[in-house]
């Protein structure tokens, strides 16, 4: 069987590249005599508004060194996609990627139901045009797309998926909506698939000092964030960012591969974050951290999250004391995991069935003909 992927495989990001990699090491664990492979699917405006994102430089924040090194980084995840990913040719649309001769096509994970962002929307994303026997969804996250006003073409689309799971409640939302099924909740790939722990000379030099770690809070106040690094120096601490700088920080922690960047999260004493993907790896090492998150689509991915792990709020108090949050802000992981090992056997047990083929997988009666 020739099992493919289809998610965000070209997308600049860390969280990005590691829920790709992430679900293809465990369809390969789950399927060890099949062929598994990421359909290289290129969305051009996606990958020029991802790419050009990098040619910004922030005043005040930046140093041309540090910019130099962030542009450095366009070459670190080509290279990590190249070497991690078993790539499939580039294809742009559903003829191309069905001529690949696919099994299987799993859709997923990250925002690739998000029909309302005009960059990365594409019905193929929704099994639009797709021949392959099976087509599965596997923890498609909505972003910013309310479900009320689904269109037409979306709907019809959707009818084509042999089984549908959610990473949260928008997405089966989307799926009552559409189709008149609630979908089961998986998890996000990264819990499916450890990270491999890194020891190399960069991250030691990095991490000598016990450190605070910030990851894309974007819009906090620059007061806050002062108040907050000065905090962190008073205890001891010295600070980074996950493959981002600033000058307020220690080091100038960037050129960083995806494995690099979740050895960060898993040395840190304590995470700031603004990204479904920080408080993920936050999640995933046990890390106790706040959020500090202004982008609507990671608020709401983010709350879902924290929701549905029983860990609540997370929101950042501008007023509090640094030194109060870290000594007193604790997490219960031993309450959260109880469920964390529940939903990866499930996710397990549903791709396992769903990917091979099982008459049970939801959706499998409702197969679009032709």
């Amino acid at each position: 069987m020739k099992i493919g992927i289809l998610t965000h495989q070209s997308v600049n990001n860390f969280g990005a590249f590691l829920q790709c990699w992430a679900l293809q090491e465990k369809i390969k664990a789950l399927f060890p005599d099949d062929e598994v492979c990421v359909i290289n699917f290129i969305i051009p405006k996606q990958n020029l508004f991802n790419t050009g994102g990098f040619f910004r430089f922030y005043i005040g924040t930046e140093t041309p060194k540090s910019w130099i090194h962030k542009l450095s980084q366009l070459g670190i995840f080509k290279k990590t996609r190249k070497e991690h990913l078993n790539l499939t040719k580039r294809v742009y649309n559903a003829e191309q990627i069905n001529s690949l001769g696919l099994d299987c096509i799993v859709v997923g994970s990250d925002e690739v139901w998000n029909f309302l962002d005009n960059k990365t929307f594409s019905l193929v994303k929704f099994s639009g045009g797709l021949n392959a026997k099976r087509i599965v969804a596997y923890a498609p996250s909505v972003g910013k797309s309310t479900t009320d006003n689904i269109p037409d073409e979306v709907r019809a689309a959707m009818k084509g998926f042999t089984a549908l799971s959610a990473r949260d409640k928008g997405a089966q939302e989307l799926c009552k909506n559409a189709l008149g099924k609630t979908p089961e909740l998986v998890c996000d790939p990264t819990f499916l698939t450890p990270t491999p722990k890194i020891d190399n000379e960069k991250i030691k030099k990095l991490t000598e000092k016990p450190y605070v770690l910030f990851y894309y809070c974007n819009g906090i106040p620059h007061e806050l964030k002062k108040r907050i690094i000065e905090g962190a120096h008073k205890k001891g601490y010295a600070v980074l960012g996950a493959g981002e700088y600033d000058k307020m920080y220690s080091q100038m922690s960037i050129k960083l591969d995806s494995f690099e960047w979740a050895e960060l999260f898993r040395r840190a004493e304590y995470v700031y974050t603004g990204t479904f993907h920080g408080v993920v790896f936050s999640i995933l090492n046990r890390k106790d951290f706040r959020v500090y998150a202004s982008i609507e689509s990671r608020v709401k991915k983010i709350n879902a999250l924290l929701g549905q792990f029983g860990i609540g709020s997370r929101d950042l108090d501008p007023n509090a004391d640094f030194a109060a949050i870290i000594n007193n802000d604790k997490i219960d992981y031993d309450k959260v995991y109880e469920y964390v090992e529940k939903l990866r056997k499930s996710s397990s047990d549903y791709l396992l069935r769903s990917v091979g083929g099982d008459a049970k997988a939801e959706g499998a009666n409702d197969r679009k003909q032709g």
